[in-house]
């Protein structure tokens, strides 16, 4: 479960990205963030791996507090949920399976255990042919599909995303979601900020339309353009 109880979020350069927003997102949901650009979208992002701070109000997930976490907490924090952006952020130097791996090797884990996360993640993104490839050699879906299974590797229980899709054509987009789905149908909730009108009426997923930092709208299986304020 998480839980924004009236959340304001204000930047140093005045700009409140945030007003008073109160949100709950059960366990294995999955949600889109929808607006305009500003409509604070990438924040409520930020604000759930702690890359920002909340001005006022607190965010919950389960019986935590993380707004309250002390800052040696937070990389455990991220490893409980994974993030994946629009620029995939790879490391060009190493291969797919590298890539992947290396988020296990910085915790420890050991080289049998790191082969078998890795070998069945790829499985779930349908990459296990690109194993050996490296990120100039792969495609844009390719290379989201890379950073969703490299988000997925210590197997969080939330997975958040910020325009994972944008740079990329609607039927590679679709297999990135496809992907995503495949990892909500095992428990994972699943929070996506996004522009793409035609993914969000595609998915008919649970909808939060945000506007100036404040909540318009928040539908259960609905499409982007089912509600007029949204466009």
């Amino acid at each position: 479960m998480i839980i924004f109880n009236h959340v304001y979020k204000e930047y140093k350069n005045g700009v409140v990205a945030l007003d008073d927003v109160t949100l709950e997102i059960p366990s294995g949901d999955f949600v889109f963030l929808v607006g305009a650009s500003g409509a604070g979208k990438s924040t409520m992002i930020k604000l759930l791996i702690r890359e920002e701070q909340v001005s006022k109000g607190s965010i919950r997930i389960d019986d935590t507090d993380i707004t309250a976490m002390p800052k040696f907490k937070i990389p455990k924090l991220r490893r409980e949920v994974g993030v994946v952006f629009q620029d995939y952020r790879l490391l060009n130097r190493k291969t797919v399976f590298e890539n992947i791996a290396y988020a296990l090797e910085i915790t420890g884990e050991s080289s049998r255990e790191i082969k078998k996360r890795v070998e069945a993640v790829l499985e779930t993104v349908h990459l296990e042919d690109k194993q050996n490839c490296y990120p100039t050699e792969l495609s844009g879906g390719e290379s989201q599909r890379v950073s969703i299974a490299r988000a997925m590797i210590h197997r969080p229980k939330i997975l958040v995303c910020d325009e994972p899709t944008g740079n990329l054509d609607f039927d590679t987009a679709k297999d990135i979601m496809d992907a995503l789905d495949r990892f909500n149908q095992e428990g994972v909730t699943i929070v996506m900020a996004t522009h793409a009108r035609e993914i969000v009426d595609a998915m008919q997923k649970r909808v939060v339309s945000l506007d100036g930092g404040s909540i318009l709208f928040d539908q259960e299986s609905a499409g982007y353009y089912e509600n007029p304020q949204t466009i």
